[in-house]
């Protein structure tokens, strides 16, 4: 039975869980992020008060934690060396690893990334591969190195990015297929040799955290669209109007049906339904539910909508 310690946090780091559990793997020790996020007298008080789904999910299933304050920390290194992992398992984490410490396990230390590797290197491929209009994402895991995302690959497995598709739902069918993945690649480490298949650089791709996040009706509707879906649930795309920000709560496509129209119009406005209709750079029309940006200022948006936008101005991209 291989003994493994998972390090993460979120949708993943239980996946990876429950990945190595259906694996019939002796999890020795899970590391989660609230263990180094928070002072251990805040963490705890929290972890009564208000208990993260981490925590909830690590109790429900008995697990032991290892208390420490990063993964590079010599209490985490001196753990380790008790517990004598065969595997550790990373599933979401910001610290890079030293190599004192990935090199720990008598097998390896592998990492779930949410992309086909070597696309889409970088902390949040679901955002990135939706915004791109990519038609496929995916996960892979692959062995820890000094690089970022840059180790040999030992398994992978496609996801389909659908047109309806939204970050948040992007990465629950990602972190479902991942479960699966691990469950097959720790059997398959248990019972053969894997040879790693190295990183092609020619083809890889690096990504940082999302940016970007303004509209452009110079781009198509489509485009728009994607940016909109990709960004939720971290975060809000925007526009603006004269300097004030609008936020876009959700979007439908239609076809321009007003001749004449320029590019970044304003066609149609529904001050009950807080909507707005402006034409793109494809002439389709983009039908955005919107809000001021400010979440103290959404109260305001009919009244804002009713004095600032009106029929046939036009809407530019902020320099």
């Amino acid at each position: 039975m291989l003994k493994v310690v998972i390090v993460g946090y979120g949708e993943m780091f239980t996946n990876l869980i429950a990945g190595a559990l259906d694996a019939n793997c002796e999890i020795v020790g899970v590391f989660r992020n609230e263990m180094r996020k928070y002072p251990s007298i805040i963490r705890k008080i929290k972890d009564i008060l208000n208990p993260s789904l981490d925590y909830n999910y690590i109790k429900s299933y008995n697990l032991p934690e290892i208390h420490a304050n990063s993964v590079n920390s010599k209490v985490f290194k001196k753990k380790l060396l008790k517990l004598s992992p065969d595997i550790i398992l990373i599933g979401s984490w910001g610290e890079k690893i030293k190599k004192e410490i990935y090199d720990l396990p008598k097998i390896a230390t592998i990492n779930a990334h949410p992309s086909l590797l070597p696309a889409y290197r970088g902390p949040n491929p679901y955002f990135w591969t939706i915004r791109n209009m990519e038609k496929t994402s995916g996960v892979t895991f692959h062995l820890v190195d000094d690089g970022f995302d840059t180790g040999a690959i030992l398994a992978q497995e496609e996801v389909k990015i659908y047109p309806s598709d939204t970050g948040k739902t992007l990465k629950e069918r990602t972190v479902l297929t991942a479960r699966g993945v691990v469950c097959e690649l720790l059997k398959a480490l248990r019972e053969d040799i894997i040879i790693p298949l190295q990183q092609r650089e020619d083809r890889a791709s690096y990504y940082s955290y999302p940016s970007g996040l303004e509209l452009d009706f110079e781009k198509s509707a489509e485009e728009n669209e994607a940016l909109i879906r990709a960004i939720y649930p971290w975060g809000k795309a925007y526009f603006y109007n004269c300097g004030t920000p609008l936020a876009v709560k959700s979007v439908e496509i239609e076809n321009n049906i007003y001749e004449n129209s320029k590019i970044g119009e304003v066609v149609d406005v529904s001050i009950s339904n807080k909507e707005i209709s402006v034409v793109c750079g494809n002439n389709k029309i983009l039908k955005m539910k919107v809000d001021l940006y400010n979440n103290l200022d959404r109260f305001f948006t009919k009244n804002y909508l009713k004095h600032e936008i009106k029929l046939g101005m036009i809407i530019k991209k902020d320099l």
